[in-house]
């Protein structure tokens, strides 16, 4: 996986095995085409007149059948886990897992004309999210590994930290508090995450417990794009588990790294 993991030994080492079957570019052209497909279906659905809970159930269902009917075309023996379907525990047994959210944002989504929501799918291969894409349809953009970020530039001013536009976490608030930053509410974790990518935000910290879908495509994308990805401790992200939940995530700009890790460390052990 290209990408920036925390080394807790700080020698350079490896913090996981090798992958046994690298991602191909088809893999990666694969996942940014579908990606941007369901997004396009979404802002149909969403100019179709529906509102409320009919157009988030209408946005859900669609997306997810347009998502997993191209999968089961082109990869019929990958496995496969996404929010809206049922979990096939056959996917423990693969190498190769899509993991995939077909509206992240459901909330944003019905609100128009916000423009905070997205489209996750990832390609997981011994756990790792080695290949991804995040579509943001109603800001016209779909980032993916196929072509990633030439690289992070520096950058000089307080760190803009993503939170919640209605729950900023413990975490998020101390972080502001003690890196002298600013909070930049925002929807979808799709959107926070891929904030950071796009340089209009620093830090993306969140301890609340979010599912594998919910991380999945946005961490391969920030790790192609030379961001820092891991547990709020530091530690790698582990996906296709038999519990898809995961309790914490921290995407960040990497010479922030260290310090919010101490931050989160130090928050946890009070």
């Amino acid at each position: 996986m290209v990408g920036r993991q925390h080394d807790p030994t700080g020698d350079g080492s490896c913090t996981g095995d090798p992958l046994s079957t690298p991602p191909t570019p088809d893999d990666h052209r694969f996942a940014v085409a579908l990606a941007a497909e369901a997004g396009r279906l979404l802002l149909d659905v969403r100019s179709s007149g529906l509102e409320g809970d009919d157009l988030k159930a209408a946005g859900d269902r669609r997306s997810h059948d347009l998502i997993t009917k191209a999968l089961a075309g082109t990869f019929p023996e990958d496995g496969v886990l996404s929010e809206e379907g049922t979990d096939d525990q056959a996917r423990l047994e693969k190498e190769r897992v899509w993991i995939v959210d077909p509206l992240d944002g459901t909330r944003e989504f019905s609100e128009p004309p916000r423009t905070d929501w997205a489209v996750h799918v990832a390609l997981v291969v011994d756990g790792e999210a080695v290949a991804g894409a995040v579509a943001l349809p109603a800001q016209g953009l779909t980032l993916g590994t196929a072509e990633p970020s030439a690289g992070v530039a520096g950058r000089r001013g307080p760190p803009r930290i993503l939170v919640s536009r209605t729950r900023p976490t413990e975490h998020a608030l101390l972080l502001a508090d003690q890196l002298g930053g600013e909070l930049v509410p925002m929807g979808s974790a799709g959107a926070k995450a891929m904030a950071v990518v796009l340089d209009q935000g620093d830090v993306y910290v969140h301890s609340g417990g979010q599912y594998e879908w919910d991380s999945a495509a946005p961490v391969a994308v920030a790790a192609a794009a030379g961001l820092h990805v891991s547990r709020l401790d530091g530690s790698p992200l582990r996906y296709n588990q038999p519990n898809p939940w995961l309790p914490d995530l921290l995407i960040c700009r990497p010479e922030l790294a260290d310090r919010v890790i101490t931050v989160c460390r130090d928050t946890s052990a009070s």
